[in-house]
């Protein structure tokens, strides 16, 4: 999905280096990007898009994982942002999720045109403004507590099955999450700023 001009340049004020996933090199080329690399088993991208950038072309040819993941596990970076895998496919955005889990240790978030989407790390603190929508959706079963919700979680068990978290609220300028298992994180886009922050301040040292 192409993202819109304003959420690009949102994202390229954080994260100025790209690297584009296979078709993902269309959207870069036609927003006058250059990427560090692209990456994938080269299906989609165009013609033109990959004779402008034959020469940071990397060939995955594999069809065992996405392209995002693989070019999710040829990036080192303190925090990812992923752009275009949100929105017209509901298979595609389910398997980025996929995508996030399996690299739940790193910090990944994936942004639409209206939320941001990440995995939870063992403990975050969120700075958020009061009244925000916040949802917290058990991808795998989850152990959660939280502080600063309008509707708290104690040491609470999460499944998708069972209890999920959709639509709470901010009742705290700091919200804190402490969770096992995969909790995927849903804010809107307006708090992209702030999870990258409290992201990287989760991230483990070294």
């Amino acid at each position: 999905m192409k993202p819109a001009s304003e959420t690009l340049s949102k994202v390229l004020s954080m994260a100025p280096k790209v690297v584009a996933a296979d078709g993902g090199a269309d959207h870069a080329f036609a927003a006058g990007l250059t990427p560090e690399a692209v990456i994938g088993d080269m299906d989609s991208i165009s013609g033109a898009a990959r004779d402008a950038f034959q020469d940071v072309l990397h060939p995955i040819a594999e069809q065992n994982s996405t392209d995002f993941d693989k070019a999710l596990r040829h990036i080192d970076a303190p925090v990812v942002l992923g752009l275009g895998f949100l929105g017209e496919r509901f298979d595609h955005s389910l398997a980025a999720l996929h995508v996030l889990l399996k690299y739940r240790a790193r910090p990944v978030v994936l942004i639409g045109d209206q939320d941001v989407v990440f995995i939870c790390p063992p403990k975050i603190a969120l700075t958020l403004p009061v009244g925000m929508r916040i949802s917290l959706m058990p991808i795998t079963p989850s152990r959660v507590d939280t502080d600063g919700l309008k509707w708290d979680v104690l040491d609470g068990a999460m499944s998708m099955n069972d209890f999920i978290g959709s639509s709470n609220e901010v009742a705290k300028p700091l919200v804190t999450i402490c969770a096992t298992g995969g909790l995927a994180i849903l804010t809107p886009l307006a708090a992209l700023g702030s999870v990258v922050a409290a992201l990287t301040d989760a991230a483990p040292a070294g």
